[in-house]
């Protein structure tokens, strides 16, 4: 794909995902991405914004789990700014850059 605004928009979009909402769509965007787009740069960042969506849920959940003994609440405040901070951070990245893929650090890749 030659077409470089189209690059950046759909990396962004996937990253910016997030901030549609919190539930299915900020999933449902970045798989959309990922199955229709032939870009291997798009999809890398389609790929990793899923992974990123992924890892919120499971560490919200074992967060939540963990209000029970008291230290959750912290963890999930914590969890929330991340989720707006890294975000941003690769937005900013794609938009300077339309040839890298942003890697998030200290996430699993299950995807």
């Amino acid at each position: 794909m030659e077409d470089f605004p189209q690059r950046k928009l759909l990396s962004a979009l996937s990253h910016g995902a997030i901030f549609f909402s919190s539930t299915i769509v900020s999933i449902g965007i970045p798989i959309a991405i990922l199955l229709l787009s032939n870009d291997t740069i798009v999809k890398d960042n389609a790929r990793e914004s899923l992974n990123f969506h992924i890892n919120l849920y499971i560490y919200g959940l074992i967060f939540g789990l963990l209000i029970l003994v008291g230290i959750g609440i912290v963890l999930l405040i914590g969890l929330w700014a991340i989720s707006i901070i890294m975000p941003i951070i690769a937005i900013v990245k794609i938009l300077s850059d339309r040839d890298v893929s942003y890697r998030y650090p200290f996430i699993f890749r299950l995807v």
